[in-house]
């Protein structure tokens, strides 16, 4: 079955959606909470700084409304690349995550060529979960 939608999330729920954190939400924290080392902080900053130059931020996420983001998937491949780095940043401070596909994410309010965002009202459809994600998936 072919997936719509990626989402990397955690375990921890996010305070003004009460919905599990996305990936840089994860490691914002870990750097907030001291737990980065400068070098890998550095790693996370440069590529936080190429997503707010390549990807428009959703109106949605800046007034901070109760949305989730996730990545179109037939577009996703340069951004995962970028991603891969994070992803290997949360699993080197044995923070877990989880790469959520799905094709019902719910109501969509935002969407642009790269990624939807859907607005929190309960439970999202969840097809299918697995610890990573390969383009080749």
């Amino acid at each position: 079955m072919d997936f719509k939608y990626v989402r990397i999330q955690g375990q921890e729920l996010a305070e003004n959606t009460m919905y599990a954190k996305g990936v840089f939400s994860m490691a914002m924290q870990l750097i907030q909470n001291d737990v980065m080392d400068e070098e890998d902080r550095g790693l996370f900053e440069e590529i936080d700084a190429w997503f707010a130059e390549n990807l428009p931020w959703p109106p949605q996420c800046k007034r901070q409304e109760k949305v989730v983001c996730f990545f179109k998937t037939e577009n996703a491949k340069e951004m995962m690349q970028w991603m891969r780095p994070v992803l290997w940043l949360l699993e080197r401070y044995h923070h877990p995550y989880y790469v959520v596909y799905t094709n019902s994410p719910g109501e969509i309010v935002y969407e642009d060529k790269y990624q939807i965002a859907v607005k929190v009202q309960g439970e999202l459809q969840i097809e299918k979960t697995q610890k990573s994600w390969s383009p080749e998936d």
